[in-house]
């Protein structure tokens, strides 16, 4: 889905909303002048169909876009079928309640590499995810799987491989954590020049689409030798995001950006504003 501009959001219900519920916390995003949510099923898909209207409800009132982050617990190259399966499930059921809520982009984490190859756990991967975007389309699940760029190198995720699956599979394309990105390279990965290298590989391998429905994660992050340790708030992070927001300016992107630092709302509004000031 392309989208005219890029929004800014929050992982999950906004700190400061008075009542815990995502319909409210929607209405939050629209009072502090954001645009856009991500619903956190990260424990697990514990919303019903009826709660699930009630958020497409308010998410149209509000005119605020969704997207759903899958539960944490997923795996897909495990060396054990019964929690491939669960994974997969998992990954369907939040597209599933996803759709109901409106959300288009269902996040995840893909998979551990577990000593295999990248270009083993690659194969296997994009089967089980072509296999699961084709059954989303056949029941008319209206949603984008997007495996995202992940924090360690012990996990799949870096940025070829998830382009490489975007690039071949219908119904998937990839979520960059640009956060991610740096504490993987162990401190790479932060400056203008980088930036624009990897939305020009974006632009190189999916086409201008790529950068008109980008999905991305940015905080700030703490990260050592292995890469990333925990999300900090950009404050107190080495992160460069005024150079990641005009990189994004440069390169006219758009879609969604959802912060994930633990001020959530505090820094998307920072980010907004420096991106709004360029």
């Amino acid at each position: 889905m392309t989208r005219k501009s890029l929004l800014f959001g929050t992982a999950g219900t906004p700190i400061s909303t008075k009542k815990r519920s995502s319909a409210e916390g929607i209405r939050r995003i629209r009072e502090l002048g954001l645009g856009c949510m991500e619903l956190e099923f990260v424990r697990g898909v514990r919303m019903g169909e009826e709660t699930a209207q009630v958020v497409c409800d308010a998410a149209r009132a509000e005119d605020v876009a969704l997207s759903v982050h899958a539960p944490y617990y997923i795996n897909l190259n495990s060396k054990e079928q019964d929690k491939i399966d669960a994974s997969v499930e998992r990954i369907y059921q939040s597209a599933r309640i996803g759709a109901l809520c409106g959300a288009q982009s269902i996040v995840f984490h893909p998979a551990f590499y577990l000593k295999d190859s990248s270009e083993v756990v690659c194969a296997r991967v994009a089967g089980l995810l072509g296999d699961l975007a084709a059954r989303l389309d056949d029941e008319g699940i209206n949603a984008v799987l997007r495996p995202e760029t992940t924090g360690k190198p012990t996990q799949f995720g870096n940025l070829d491989e998830l382009l490489r699956l975007s690039s071949e599979l219908e119904g998937v394309m990839l979520c960059i954590d640009f956060s991610h990105l740096h504490a993987r390279s162990a401190g790479a990965e932060n400056s203008y020049e980088e930036f624009a290298a990897t939305l020009g590989k974006v632009e190189d391998t999916l086409g201008r689409e790529g950068l008109d429905d980008m999905h991305i994660h940015v905080s700030g992050i703490e990260y050592g030798r292995k890469g990333e340790k925990n999300h900090l708030n950009l404050s107190e992070s080495d992160f460069n995001y005024v150079e990641l927001m005009r990189a994004f300016s440069d390169f006219s992107v758009k879609g969604l950006l959802i912060c994930e630092s633990p001020d959530i709302e505090g820094d998307a509004m920072l980010l907004k504003g420096v991106f709004d000031s360029i």
